[in-house]
């Protein structure tokens, strides 16, 4: 199924479609404020291992990344942020960042690593914000890439539709994505390394 949402102003009836499809544990391809990603309930196991077999991941060594609403809500599945890395937080969410932090206790088992990190995001995209407040919890965020040699993200939601609409249960337009990847930034030892630069121009 493929939904169109105004990236501008969501419209509430379409976001309300959208989490009753996460609610029943379903997959969807949505919009961040950098490409498209490949989303479930973060608590819904059979989504989990779904989305990772789509990709061709192992979930206990796949590096699994989510999306929150706001840096509180984030905090709240992560060990205990010090001072310096709140503030590196505040500074650039939210926006096209991935904060790779210490796992909490309340993180679900099922996205806990060996390494006991997780990846964060706080995408600055109206339609991301929308389904995660509206669901009120986070959503699951691996980046839906492309078998093209030459173009390494799938951009064109008509063309995501295409590809995707028997792999998965909703197919979000919510325009052209772009096709550079977040920022990467390693905060587990306690100073910030970034370990991939993306799109995102991390202020310190």
């Amino acid at each position: 199924m493929l939904i169109s949402i105004n990236p501008d102003n969501p419209q509430d009836r379409n976001i309300q479609e959208v989490v009753k499809v996460l609610e029943k544990g379903g997959v969807i391809i949505y919009p961040t404020d950098t490409i498209y990603g490949l989303g479930c309930d973060i608590q819904n196991h059979k989504a989990v291992e779904r989305i990772c077999r789509l990709r061709g991941l192992k979930r206990e060594k796949a590096n699994l990344t989510f999306i929150c609403r706001d840096i509180q809500q984030l905090a709240s599945y992560t060990h205990q942020i010090d001072n310096a890395i709140f503030r590196l937080l505040r500074r650039n969410l939210p926006g096209a960042f991935t904060f790779i932090l210490k796992a909490g206790k309340s993180l679900p088992k099922l996205l806990k690593n060996k390494r006991k990190s997780i990846g964060v995001r706080v995408p600055d995209n109206r339609i991301a914000q929308a389904i995660i407040e509206a669901l009120d919890r986070p959503i699951l965020s691996i980046s839906l890439k492309s078998e093209d040699e030459i173009t390494e993200y799938l951009t064109d939601p008509s063309e995501i539709h295409d590809q995707y609409h028997k792999l998965v249960d909703l197919v979000i337009d919510g325009g052209m994505g772009k096709n550079v990847p977040s920022t990467v930034v390693d905060c587990t030892s306690g100073e910030a390394e970034i370990i991939r630069q993306g799109i995102g121009e991390l202020e310190f």
